[in-house]
């Protein structure tokens, strides 16, 4: 989509689960870039009333609570336990936020954006990066990403490591990485990282 006439360039931006991929989202978002939060829109397309809400609720009984709204520790402890209780949820979700990221799409290139970071946790693991016009994935210390993902769930170890294994290893994403953001060390350490990537897209970064 992004090599395609009238539409911004696109670059996926991932990485694992407590990698700090937010943090960088957050910094290219400070350098002017214009970012789509697939993890944003994910959460828009499960509001109460919503079609998708209403799926989840009769596929997953017990997830959505008294107030109508989408439980997502419930859901959570079912889908990362579970391969197929996971396909079925993506089966229900992606295709709402495939939608709602082409809409988003058009309207930036309304405006005349010359190019988008789309922020998304599964880029790679949901083969968008192939629709991508290159992609930038964080990374971090195995042991570091359990410890984070434990101390801001509040999840046990073993919960940890089953939301860690839900996805790709971070050794297979860099594969297919254009770039990558260590983000181990300290924060001045991974902003001078960033701001170097963010120096590299300006030949794509000339709004239309």
């Amino acid at each position: 989509m992004g090599a395609q006439a009238g539409f911004p360039r696109l670059i996926g931006l991932t990485g694992g689960i407590a990698s700090g991929k937010s943090t960088v989202s957050a910094m290219l978002r400070s350098l002017g870039a214009e970012v789509i939060d697939a993890d944003q829109l994910a959460r828009d397309v499960v509001e109460p009333g919503k079609p998708a809400l209403e799926e989840i609720a009769r596929r997953f009984p017990g997830t959505v609570d008294e107030s109508g709204r989408l439980d997502r520790k419930k859901l959570g402890e079912r889908v990362f336990a579970d391969e197929r209780e996971r396909a079925a949820l993506n089966a229900i979700v992606h295709p709402r936020i495939h939608e709602a990221v082409a809409e988003r799409i058009r309207q930036l290139s309304a405006r005349g954006v010359g190019l988008v970071i789309y922020d998304a946790p599964l880029l790679i693991e949901n083969r968008i990066h192939e629709w991508m016009d290159g992609v930038i994935l964080v990374v971090a210390e195995r042991e570091q990403q359990l410890e984070r993902v434990m101390r801001r769930d509040g999840l046990s170890r073993e919960q940890a490591e089953a939301r860690l294994s839900s996805q790709l290893p971070l050794d297979e994403k860099r594969r297919v990485a254009t770039w990558v953001v260590d983000n181990s060390r300290s924060l001045d350490h991974t902003r001078a990282q960033v701001e170097q990537i963010w120096r590299q897209l300006e030949p794509l970064r000339g709004d239309r």
